[in-house]
């Protein structure tokens, strides 16, 4: 009896349920002509924006940072700790941390020097930069999508970019490390195109180091890379040799100094005593012994420049990082992007849902419609 209290009629309301999944099924049905219609509507959009999307080739190199010890700057007792949930440094106060690279391809001399790298670009002889590629009319090329977003969902943008005007440009130019950098706008944009076409991935675990390069054409691509491989090896070994190399030009500077010294004193002690052959005075034997000394000091001091010199050269050479590559950078055969089946096939889902949400949703608002005036 309280069951019954508790649920009077259950197959009533497993009717009431069978009618409205009935129902729903009917009202699809009843408009399976707007979703088709929606759904060919996002097919064909699908489709344009797979055709027209520009190609895009990558390309990725493998490099094993070595230090100067010979093992690598990754894995190891840090690998092992970093698996604990440990952060464990074993590396010297000399060495550079390789999680650091990363900020070296996004810094504004790396990006400088990169955006002014002239590549081969299919239909032209001459190599060109990638700062002129993109910023130059005269290359630019008709591409119909971009053409659409300019004056669809970038109209509000350009209309404010026509009222505003041209904005006053500094003056673009190569990266000069005796003078403060200057960087334009455009030279921003095309910066910020970069840190998305060239990126730096650190797999501490394993020990290496991916760099991948994206651009519009395969060669191009492989040419950037391996641009970017060859600025992050530069920079990295300045980097990491900047203090032995200064100390290295210090005690270049003290021998040139010490040894123009030393060849003073070597020729005026012979000049001395070729003037100086039949005199025994004590006068002339006491100035040969202080001319003498001084020699021998100067000498002593050249001597210990000259091991110096070449324990700082030698020192250089040890602190200069090496690379091993793994993976070599090649000319992509194929495009990764756009994958044109997986863009229509989005496109044709989103239009299958939004043909059923508008389909019932408007059949919803129709009945509340009527109750309300019922009401």
């Amino acid at each position: 009896m309280t069951n019954e209290l508790n649920n009077p009629n259950p197959q009533h309301l497993d009717k009431e349920d069978e009618i409205d999944l009935i129902a729903l099924a009917k009202t699809a049905w009843d408009g399976r002509k707007t979703i088709i219609k929606i759904t060919l509507i996002f097919f064909v959009i699908g489709l344009f924006i797979a055709i027209f999307t520009p190609r895009q080739y990558s390309v990725t190199t493998v490099m094993v940072p070595q230090a100067s010890g010979g093992q690598s700057k990754l894995g190891g007792l840090s690998s092992l700790a970093a698996m604990a949930g440990f952060n464990l440094d074993m590396s010297s106060g000399s060495e550079m941390s390789p999680v650091i690279y990363p900020q070296i391809v996004k810094s504004i001399p790396f990006q400088k020097e990169l955006m002014y790298t002239k590549l081969n670009f299919e239909g032209y002889n001459e190599k060109i930069s990638i700062y002129d590629f993109y910023t130059d009319p005269q290359y630019s090329k008709f591409n119909l999508l971009s053409f659409v977003k300019k004056f669809t969902i970038g109209l509000p943008g350009t209309i404010l970019k026509a009222i505003r005007g041209k904005t006053k440009e500094m003056n673009a130019g190569i990266y000069s490390k005796n003078k403060i950098i200057r960087f334009s706008l455009i030279e921003k944009k095309i910066s910020e195109f970069l840190v998305e076409a060239v990126y730096l991935n650190i797999e501490t675990k394993d020990g290496y180091i991916t760099l991948t390069a994206i651009m519009s054409e395969a060669l191009a691509a492989a040419q950037l890379g391996q641009k970017a491989q060859h600025l992050l090896q530069k920079y990295i070994t300045e980097f990491k040799i900047e203090k032995a190399q200064s100390q290295l030009n210090f005690v270049e500077e003290r021998y040139k100094e010490n040894k123009a010294a030393f060849e003073l004193a070597q020729k005026t002690l012979a000049q001395f005593r070729d003037q100086n052959k039949n005199v025994s005075t004590a006068l002339a034997r006491t100035e040969e012994e202080r001319l003498q000394s001084e020699y021998q000091i100067a000498q002593s001091v050249y001597t210990e420049l000259a091991k110096q010199l070449e324990n700082s050269r030698i020192q250089v050479k040890q602190e200069t990082p090496v690379f091993s590559i793994i993976e070599p950078i090649s000319v992509p055969t194929e495009s990764f992007t756009p994958k044109r089946k997986q863009i229509v096939m989005i496109w044709v889902f989103l239009g299958g849902i939004m043909g059923i949400g508008w389909v019932f949703g408007k059949h919803y608002l129709t009945v509340i419609k009527t109750k309300w005036k019922e009401g």
